[in-house]
């Protein structure tokens, strides 16, 4: 990590917590209270932010909603934190760590939208456990969401779809399809990922799964 980042991180991070939300700072898993960090508006959650492109894009397009974006990998948050500054937003907040930890203490029922963008497929079967569409993460996603919030997941991965679309219905949520049931169509506010175009590139297809907490 270069100099420059580690100074977004030194001097960014902590001004965008979410909250409490470390074992640390929250030994009893406090709920966070939504309503004073985040005024009473809209909250949307971005599971695993990469190097942060679709996060800004929707805070930016979105200002009226409050993002928070989850990532365990410090060169992804820094690099956000970088396009928080060049884009002006002053929308999200950020949680360096794992989601499980932040849906310990997210109050039932606090997010309206929540997104799972090309996430780790753990490709070898035995780690396929390990997956976020599993009941330990979607389960803890689902009692978060409220009820009719939307799912959204994009992967570039065939039996990542096929475990999305076999586990995620059992664990809460419907699947909605459109007119043309084309999971290849991408959302009308989507913004291609640099991780996607790479997967193009090489000829993976992209796949679009929208689900509805029920």
């Amino acid at each position: 990590m270069n100099k420059v980042l580690h100074e977004f991180l030194d001097q960014d991070l902590e001004g965008l917590s979410p909250g409490p939300v470390g074992w640390d700072v929250n030994p009893d898993r406090a709920p966070l209270d939504m309503g004073a960090r985040f005024g009473g508006r809209p909250v949307w959650l971005e599971v695993g932010f990469g190097s942060g492109e679709h996060l800004v894009h929707q805070a930016v397009i979105n200002p009226g909603v409050e993002f928070i974006g989850c990532e365990p990998f410090m060169n992804g948050v820094a690099t956000l934190l970088g396009k928080i500054r060049a884009a002006g937003v002053s929308n999200i907040a950020v949680h360096p760590g794992d989601a499980r930890d932040l849906f310990d203490v997210l109050p039932e029922g606090s997010i309206e939208r929540a997104f799972l963008l090309y996430p780790d497929p753990w490709p070898k079967k035995r780690h396929h456990k390990r997956r976020f569409v599993t009941r330990q993460h979607l389960e803890p996603l689902a009692r978060s969401l409220k009820t009719g919030a939307r799912f959204r997941v994009a992967t570039d991965i065939p039996d990542y779809v096929r475990q999305t679309v076999e586990q995620v219905p059992l664990n809460g949520f419907e699947r909605l399809v459109g007119r043309t049931n084309d999971w290849h169509q991408p959302w009308d506010d989507w913004l291609s990922t640099r991780y996607e175009q790479k997967a193009l590139r090489e000829g993976r297809v992209p796949h679009y799964l929208t689900y509805r907490r029920t």
